[in-house]
C-alpha cells in the first residue's frame, strides 16, 4: 500500500488572509516579509563585517545611493527613490551618515544636498567585495538566470504601486 501524499496548502502566516480570492498574494506577502527580514540582516551584517558596525537597514541603503553615481542627493531624492513617506527617517540617518564621516552635506539653493565622502566610498567598496564573496558567489550556485531576477523585480516594483494604490483608498476610508 502506498502511502498517501498530504496536501499541506499553501506556505502562508495568516491562513485567514489565503482564504480569499487570490491565494497566492498571501504566499508572496510571506515570502516577501522573510526575504525582507534576510536582506536587512545581511546588509547589517555586511556593513559590520566592512568596517562600519551599529547601522540600520535604512542608514546602510541611504550611505549605497548617496555614493550611486558619485552624485550628490537631495532628501527628496532619497525619499523617492526608496517609496519613504517620512522624511525624518532619511534626514536622521543621514546625519547620522555624516557625523560618522561616511557622507558629507551641502547645499543646492535652498535644499541640502548629501555626497558621498572618500570614507563614504571606500566602505561601499568594501561592502561591495564581501557582497561578492559572501552572497553573489551562493546565489549564482542557485543557477538562477540574471534575466528571472530581473523579472521578479520587475514584478516585485509593479507590485509596490499596487499596495501603494491600496494604502491610498484604506486612507480614506
Amino acid at each position: 500500500m502506498t502511502a498517501r501524499k498530504q496536501t499541506i496548502g499553501p506556505v502562508v502566516s495568516a491562513a485567514h488572509l489565503a482564504d480569499g480570492a487570490l491565494p497566492p498574494l498571501s504566499e508572496v506577502e510571506f515570502a516577501l516579509t522573510i526575504v525582507s527580514n534576510a536582506f536587512q540582516r545581511w546588509m547589517v551584517r555586511g556593513m559590520a563585517a566592512a568596517g562600519v558596525p551599529g547601522l540600520t537597514p535604512i542608514e546602510v541603503l541611504i550611505l549605497h545611493a548617496v555614493n550611486h553615481r558619485d552624485r550628490e542627493k537631495t532628501l527628496a531624492d532619497l525619499c523617492m527613490m526608496f517609496n519613504i513617506e517620512d522624511t525624518h527617517i532619511v534626514a536622521y540617518a543621514l546625519k547620522k551618515l555624516e557625523g560618522l564621516g561616511l557622507v558629507a552635506g551641502g547645499k543646492r539653493g535652498k535644499e541640502r544636498t548629501a555626497s558621498v565622502t572618500p570614507a563614504g566610498a571606500e566602505t561601499c567598496r568594501r561592502y561591495r567585495d564581501i557582497r561578492e564573496a559572501l552572497l553573489v558567489d551562493s546565489v549564482q550556485r542557485l543557477n538562477v538566470d540574471g534575466g528571472e531576477l530581473s523579472g521578479i523585480a520587475a514584478l516585485m516594483r509593479a507590485l509596490s504601486g499596487q499596495y501603494d494604490q491600496a494604502a491610498r483608498a484604506a486612507s480614506s476610508m
